[in-house]
């Protein structure tokens, strides 16, 4: 079955949206240094249900060691600035564009039958608005994030496009999907690296983030330890992992294995919990208590950077629902634009 005609123009209005978020921003094509495309997807592990999909653009404005001014804060990151310390730190200005969009187990079933631990049809179009100072030994990050679930996430459109053009199952019943709602999210993250060898070819990271919004409330903690060659100058990459808008990165034609593990509180997930104003919202029973692994490989040649990696941000096997929305592959691809 062929894509309708209009679902075909609410994709293209859908990808005007996003350059026109771009183009208001600090951080235009001319700007940036480095450019990341992340794809999530659950297949890389052996599923096609839960967080079934995601695709994350990022923009990077990095300053040279012969640059004579960081980066300022772009709009939205500004209102976090308050929490960030006062240092000498080099920073980075950071844009992401993005789309998720999780589905219950069986994408033929009409009407969709969920049980209390499988998720609903949901889909999310977002913006965050990223800034970094980084030190000799750790690094800090506020993120702002706005988005949209709903009809207007386009998951649908996006969805079917891909399904026909792989020949896979059609969907049938994203009509079910949550409603429209605007969603937010402030986020803090530090990362330390505590600990490197002698040799420096192997180091431990350790983290803490805290995010608050209608999108995701959580706070947790993180350690990951790396093993490979040039890693000093990306371990601040680590900040974007849980913000889901990119992977760790090697750069200056290093390498490096990874794995990691995190420990926090979820206190909400709209596509968990439903939508947010709505009392009659079907919410899947999970545990807050969340406990995560990743691992992957991380390498750089010349100006290419490829990262990739297995995630499970939730091993509570008695929480159904919540496993599916956190297990998943992930490649990032990063390039240099400019010297």
């Amino acid at each position: 079955m062929n894509i309708h005609w209009y679902k075909k123009v609410k994709l293209v209005l859908a990808a005007s949206l996003a350059a026109t978020c771009l183009g208001g921003s600090n951080l235009a094509w001319a700007q940036a240094d480095w450019v990341t495309f992340t794809m999530d997807n659950d297949s890389l592990v052996g599923n096609d249900n839960g967080y079934t999909n995601g695709i994350y653009v990022t923009w990077f404005d990095i300053p040279t060691t012969d640059d004579k001014k960081n980066p300022e804060p772009g709009f939205l990151a500004r209102s976090m600035m308050w929490s960030m310390p006062d240092s000498a730190a080099r920073t980075a200005d950071i844009k992401t564009i993005g789309q998720t969009m999780v589905t219950p187990d069986d994408i033929e079933e009409d009407p969709p039958i969920l049980p209390p631990d499988d998720l609903p049809y949901a889909g999310l179009l977002f913006y965050a608005d990223t800034f970094a100072m980084v030190n000799e030994n750790y690094a800090d990050k506020v993120t702002v994030t706005v988005g949209i679930v709903g009809e207007y996430s386009f998951a649908e459109e996006a969805q079917e496009f891909v399904h026909e053009a792989i020949d896979s199952d059609e969907p049938c019943c994203w009509d079910s999907q949550l409603d429209d709602e605007i969603v937010f999210q402030f986020s803090r993250a530090r990362f330390w690296r505590t600990w490197a060898s002698a040799s420096d070819n192997f180091d431990l990271l350790t983290g803490a983030d805290l995010n608050v919004g209608t999108l995701q409330s959580s706070i947790g903690a993180s350690a990951m330890i790396r093993y490979g060659r040039r890693m000093k100058q990306s371990y601040a990459s680590a900040l974007l992992v849980h913000q889901r808008t990119s992977n760790p990165v090697a750069t200056q034609e290093g390498w490096y294995v990874f794995a990691g593990a995190r420990a926090g509180y979820l206190a909400n997930q709209i596509f968990l919990d439903g939508n947010t104003w709505d009392d009659d919202a079907e919410e899947i029973d999970y545990t807050e208590e969340m406990v995560g692994v990743t691992a992957g490989i991380a390498y750089a040649w010349k100006d290419i950077s490829f990262t990739f990696a297995i995630n499970d941000l939730n091993v509570n096997e008695d929480d159904d629902g919540a496993d599916e929305y956190s297990e998943y592959g992930t490649i990032t691809v990063a390039w240099k634009l400019g010297d």
